[in-house]
């Protein structure tokens, strides 16, 4: 069950509208740029958001959070153009062990101040007691953002025991709308991602969606 204060959380609302046609023209809350392994500048991913019509927009480095300045400075610079721009939320995903699998987590919503996430924004995994599943839920919420796990379907655990041991540890919701089969044109797997997603909900965990774009679109990964 999510716990009371991710519900009053000001994602929590827009997640809680996330569904399976979500992405990639409305919310995009997995991304990457060139500040980690993407191959988009920041300045070119804020233009594309821009172009696609997002609302709302979250970039998740791996392990680092350069790119957020840089994008919201070119947001801006479009707002001042008069173009409509999507809210950006500071996100990052963070590697970790979670019932013996290292998985990703989607650390989303943090406060500009993300010094309890400090470790985690070096470049690369942590070592030790930090790599657990636990210790990157509390890091998340110290900094005032939720934990999601991502791509629940691409670990060599089954999902739904993903979900379980995530909920259990205290994270706050799951990416239930995720491109696994790489679809020319992005689109939630079918079948898996209503499971992950009926999971979620059973739970009363939030949904997020996104492309995990590596390459040079947003619209796909």
């Amino acid at each position: 069950m999510l716990r009371a204060e991710a519900h009053q959380h000001p994602l929590a609302a827009v997640l809680r509208e996330v569904g399976p046609e979500s992405c990639p023209t409305r919310f995009n809350f997995h991304c990457h740029t060139l500040c980690s392994d993407g191959s988009l500048a920041p300045e070119a991913l804020a233009h594309q958001a821009v172009a696609i019509g997002l609302e709302h927009l979250a970039v998740t480095d791996h392990h680092a959070l350069a790119a957020h300045d840089l994008i919201a400075a070119a947001l801006a610079r479009h707002q001042e153009k008069g173009n409509p721009v999507p809210t950006l939320w500071r996100g990052v995903e963070i590697s970790c062990l979670l019932e013996g699998c290292l998985v990703h987590v989607l650390g989303l919503g943090f406060g500009p101040d993300p010094e309890p996430l400090a470790p985690y924004l070096q470049g690369e995994a942590v070592v030790g007691p930090g790599l657990r599943a636990e210790a990157v839920v509390v890091a998340i919420r110290a900094a005032g953002g939720l934990a999601l796990l991502a791509h629940p379907a691409r670990y060599r655990l089954a999902h739904q025991r993903l979900i379980a041991a995530a909920a259990e540890v205290g994270l706050d919701g799951g990416e239930a709308w995720y491109d696994y089969t790489m679809a020319p044109h992005w689109s939630p797997t079918p079948l898996v991602c209503d499971a992950i997603a009926r999971n979620l909900s059973d739970r009363g965990l939030l949904h997020s969606c996104g492309t995990d774009s590596h390459g040079l679109t947003l619209r796909g990964r």
